[in-house]
């Protein structure tokens, strides 16, 4: 990362494929300077307690939706599509009245105690936040992910700054207005532009780091992170499978995992990537998954109509394709979608179901970032967990049947830190009252952004002793 040269990096639209966006990059110094600053504001954040942030948050949130017209423009230029930049908007609305009552509850410390096996001392906790917390966020769903994690750092009492992803930058600068409209809240939190360098160049001047995104870039953040000897908190994707039971409703699962598997175009790390189902149902399921998958339409020519956007990144694109050619070459058979449409300079592909696939293909064992159903049957349900958890992934699944114990006891044996049952893309809704969960395998690393721990992983825990000062410790010397 240069010192002092200005840079600008050019930012392709989705819908045109044309480099219409120039984005200006931090250097270093500038860099440095922002850290400095969020760092004196963060003593003053820190003693206005829950309760004043909560206050400040609540202004802000009055900003964003005086700014709502000029953030939806950007972020929907950003991603191409409107639905999900709605609930995106929206998203930052509800974290902020959710998440304010989770911190009241963190922030409840519990009176102070005796101890059981040492009466004579009084144990109490306190809690100190991370002075500057780091978020490095992605593309994909680029306004939730970037207030995900920020939102609970900021009601933990820390400073924040975030480094969203160069390819969806657009909505930064009308999201950077909404925050100085609130001077207390601008005093403790930046966003900075640029590429993967300043985000590395991040890593060296905050206390924590907490970053979403692909298992390579994340194996960098970790290194760097402990090489800093500070904590980093990273979700790396998936390759969520969906188990389907002989039990299970047919147009049910079939309507919950057609959504979870194209929403926001498959975009997503806990989007549905492989699909297996009993043997006995699989033809029917299959016949109707494809006839549902073939009503869905394409949001073009206007963002408007239709339900699906186009491929945000280019980058991904080629991987989606790649993974299709790989799939076709060793056997798979394509039933709907399975090509990338380049309409108006913009890089599109419809829902895509495919069978006769095995886990000798890149579809069934990498990460594709597209709206892409592999269906494979199996023919007990051992067989069925065993595939769900042939992975290097763990991040989420889903299950579908009538049958509870039976569901129950497919979700407890799946290898994954989050497990839906009769539904999928669900666990972003309950992410403020849910209870903590692990990332299995390469998914992830440190405490999830789930319920409590969601707050309680920005604070610094302190542990207090009081003997009682009567009395004379058995454990002094006597001289």
């Amino acid at each position: 990362m240069k010192k002092d040269s200005v840079l600008v990096h050019e930012t392709r639209n989705p819908r045109t494929g044309e480099y219409d966006y120039k984005l200006p990059i931090l250097n270093e110094d500038e860099l440095i300077e922002e850290c400095t600053r969020l760092r004196k504001g963060q003593t003053k954040w820190q003693s206005l307690g829950v309760e004043g942030r909560i206050e400040v948050l609540r202004k802000w949130k009055t900003a964003l939706e005086n700014r709502r017209e000029e953030i939806m423009e950007a972020i929907i230029t950003d991603t191409g599509r409107l639905n999900e930049s709605v609930r995106e908007y929206e998203n930052i609305l509800k974290w902020i009245e959710r998440w304010s009552e989770v911190a009241k509850e963190v922030f409840e410390l519990d009176k102070p105690k005796n101890s059981k096996y040492v009466p004579i001392l009084e144990i109490s906790q306190d809690y100190s936040a991370y002075p500057l917390v780091g978020v490095i966020s992605p593309w994909n769903f680029p306004l939730s992910l970037s207030v995900m994690d920020m939102i609970p750092a900021l009601l933990a009492g820390s400073s924040v700054i975030v480094k969203p992803s160069e390819v969806t930058p657009r909505f930064i600068e009308p999201l950077k207005k909404s925050i100085n409209d609130v001077p207390e809240l601008a005093y403790v939190l930046s966003y900075v532009a640029g590429a993967g360098d300043v985000g590395s160049a991040m890593i060296d001047h905050v206390d924590l780091i907490v970053f979403t995104g692909s298992v390579s870039t994340g194996r960098k953040v970790a290194a760097k992170a402990g090489g800093n000897l500070i904590p980093a908190f990273l979700e790396l994707g998936g390759k969520d499978p969906a188990v389907v039971l002989k039990s299970a409703d047919i147009e049910k699962a079939v309507k919950g995992i057609l959504f979870g598997s194209i929403c926001g175009m498959g975009h997503q790390c806990f989007s549905i990537e492989r699909i297996y189902v009993d043997e006995t149902i699989h033809d029917q399921f299959l016949e109707q998954l494809i006839n549902e998958a073939q009503k869905v339409s394409l949001a073009y020519p206007n963002v408007e109509e239709g339900q699906l956007g186009p491929v945000i990144f280019d980058k991904q694109a080629a991987i989606i394709d790649e993974h299709l050619h790989d799939a076709v070459k060793k056997g798979a058979e394509i039933h709907c979608g399975g090509e990338i449409e380049k309409k108006d300079g913009g890089l599109w592909i419809k829902p895509t179901v495919l069978s006769n696939v095995n886990h000798g293909m890149k579809i069934m064992n990498e990460e594709t970032f597209g709206p892409l159903m592999p269906v494979m049957s199996f023919s007990s349900i051992d067989e069925a967990i065993s595939l769900a958890n042939d992975t290097t992934f763990g991040l989420s699944a889903s299950v579908f049947s009538q049958d509870e114990d039976e569901a129950y006891y497919v979700a407890r044996k799946i290898n994954a830190g989050g497990v839906s049952i009769n539904d999928s893309g669900v666990l972003p809704f309950v992410i403020t009252e849910a209870p903590d969960y692990t990332a299995f395998k390469t998914s992830g690393v440190g405490a999830s952004r789930f319920g409590k721990s969601g707050i309680e992983r920005f604070l610094r825990k302190k542990l207090i002793v009081k003997k009682d000062r009567n009395v004379t410790s058995p454990w002094w010397y006597e001289v």
